[in-house]
């Protein structure tokens, strides 16, 4: 049986008499039920019922100028589904067949004893819980199957599914569209009818899979489809299985590559929105940016710190039906763990120390919109069970508040900690990995962007000349070969941070190789690297710190920490970058180590 929450159940008394109200309530309030209201009338009892959700209404079948039968009647015809229980003195059998017609969950006889009440008042209650969350499943999976829909729709590549027998179970858009003229290939029809190589090709494929249970990949063929000219098309083929592995036949998808290589002839985008690069990794990012934007489903962005997660959480807003609406962003680290529950969900005036008004939380803010929650790896467990649930009903309780707030908020987040691993360690809930994994885009690291580094520098030059009021035309060849043999462990936001250092110390129309910090002017490709830059826009006044001023790299991480926020005088800033760390990382190493927070000057 379904364990129940007594003190989140509310349950309606309605009844004439004040003493049995009174009674009633008693025994139900001590049980730990609540809240528990009273009503008098069948007038009282209707205002109520409009006013608030029940989990269970206990009602007298005889009342002034009314009965309980009119109560129930009210309750069907409004749409209410909670367990009603009717309570006569008078109990005959037209009543009662009237009463589980129109559906009374139960029927109670006067005198009312203490032990039956509570008995049938539990057992209503358990029946609604088990009815709700067969209701909840229902609609998250037929959530899901809209999603899944939407995005085997939404592909560019044809999809088609057989079954065992080789028969078509389903095709895509794109499928259908290239067998539209193509009368004998149909649902129900067996793959080989595909006219040409194409169709045999498949056709062996899918025996294959059928036959050994594994996948087979990229064919290579040259066929007509669409009634056009010749294309070039990959074929995959893959098992298709459900969670427990139980075998359903074959997923085999058709690219054309033609179209693909059309495509990249005509030239690639250098930017999408806020992200710059031309490399392949960054194609990909911006096709799944535009396939995922328009589905209303999470997305978890991960990658390494310095990659760009927020403005890919930006392209996806405004490719979303919501980009009239707010973006709302939270930065977990940056939040301390004991606020953050305020800080999402809100708090109501007196709720705890300090709460000396009512504050809407963010994800209040972001109803109608979207909610990015950055470094969502780092939250508490607690944390963890509250976002989950969130996700899972889209309601939730501001803190201090025990009615329940719904909202229409899509989820995005974001982290650069391996959420997997951290599941597999017990760190993080699995279920609420697969809740914000719907969707996964992986942001490439810098050193694997092949070709996007001069793009990013001149951006960035650009800006910078732009807000010191010094006119930079470029960077020399010899600057740029140096930038593009560096590793880039802080990605994006390191390169931004060295242009911005080179754009304050040149004095001429172009960087040049001097502008530099010396752990890139020095670095061999190869070697280890360790990101010791430190921007001298804010520290002209102090000695540079280089390369040469760090110990082995055996040195332990608490130590190196301290070192460097000594060196930097407390600016967490500062020392962050030097690091090679994000500074909401360094924020959270400090706590981990315990290392006091040092006054920045």
């Amino acid at each position: 049986m379904i364990d129940i929450n007594t003190s989140e159940n509310r349950i309606l008394i309605v009844d004439d008499e004040e003493s049995l109200r009174l009674t009633f309530k008693m025994f139900l309030t001590k049980e730990g039920y609540g809240p528990v209201d009273a009503a008098a009338t069948f007038e009282e009892a209707i205002a109520l019922i409009d006013q608030h959700i029940y989990d269970l209404i206990i009602s007298d079948i005889v009342l002034e100028g009314n009965s309980g039968i009119d109560l129930l009647r009210y309750l069907k015809e409004s749409g209410a589904d909670c367990p009603v229980v009717m309570v006569t003195g008078y109990p005959n059998i037209e009543s009662a067949s009237e009463a589980v017609r129109l559906g009374a969950f139960d029927y109670l006889s006067k005198p009312v004893k203490k032990e039956g009440l509570l008995r049938v008042s539990r057992m209503a209650l358990q029946q609604y819980a088990l009815w709700k969350e067969k209701e909840k499943l229902q609609e998250d999976k037929e959530r899901y199957r809209q999603y899944l829909e939407t995005i085997f729709r939404s592909v560019r590549d044809a999809i088609i599914t057989v079954d065992s027998q080789l028969r078509i179970v389903e095709m895509n858009d794109t499928a259908l569209s290239w067998t539209k003229d193509m009368p004998e290939v149909a649902i129900g029809a067996h793959i080989s009818s595909i006219p040409g190589a194409c169709g045999k090709i498949c056709a062996k494929d899918a025996e294959k899979v059928i036959t050994e249970k594994v996948e087979v990949h990229e064919h290579r063929i040259e066929c007509e489809i669409d009634n056009s000219k010749s294309r070039v098309l990959q074929i995959n083929a893959a098992p298709l299985e459900n969670k427990s592995g139980e075998f359903h036949g074959v997923v085999l998808l058709l690219r054309d590559m033609t179209q693909v290589e059309n495509m990249q002839q005509r030239g690639k985008r250098t930017t999408f929105h806020r992200l710059i690069g031309v490399s392949r990794p960054m194609q990909t990012v911006y096709t799944l940016i535009e396939n995922v934007g328009q589905v209303d489903t999470s997305v978890l962005i991960t990658g390494e710190s310095g990659t760009g997660k927020e403005l890919v959480a930006e392209a996806l807003h405004i490719e979303s039906p919501r980009h009239d609406m707010p973006l709302i962003k939270v930065d977990c680290t940056a939040i301390p763990e004991n606020l953050l529950e305020s800080e999402l969900f809100g708090h109501m005036k007196g709720s705890f120390t300090g709460a000396d008004r009512d504050r809407q939380g963010r994800i209040i803010q972001a109803d109608g919109g979207t909610l990015f929650l950055d470094e969502i790896g780092d939250i508490s467990q607690l944390m963890q069970l509250r976002l989950l649930r969130f996700l899972q009903e889209r309601t939730f309780y501001p803190v201090g508040r025990d009615k329940p707030v719904t909202v229409d908020v899509r989820v995005i987040a974001a982290t650069n900690a391996n959420l997997k691993q951290k599941v597999e360690e017990g760190i993080f809930r699995e279920d609420l990995y697969f809740r914000l994994r719907v969707i996964d885009i992986p942001l490439p690291p810098l050193r694997d962007r092949n070709g996007d580094l001069p793009l990013l520098a001149n951006h960035f030059i650009s800006r910078f000349s732009k807000r010191i009021g010094h006119t930079i035309t470029g960077i020399s060849d010899q600057a740029t070969e140096l930038l593009c043999s560096f590793s880039w462990p802080g990605n994006v936001r390191e390169l931004e941070h060295v242009i911005e250092r080179a754009c304050v110390l040149c004095k001429g129309p172009t960087i040049t190789s001097e502008h530099l910090p010396a752990e890139i002017f020095n670095h061999k490709p190869g070697l280890p690297v360790r990101n010791t830059y430190m921007s001298q826009t804010k520290q002209e006044s102090q000695p540079p710190i280089s390369s040469a001023s760090f110990p082995e790299q055996t040195e332990p991480e608490n130590e190196r920490i301290v070192r460097v926020l000594r060196q930097t005088a407390g600016n967490k800033a500062m020392a962050a970058r030097i690091l090679g760390f994000d500074r909401s990382t360094l924020y959270r190493k400090m706590r981990s180590y315990n290392i006091d927070i040092l006054p920045t000057p």
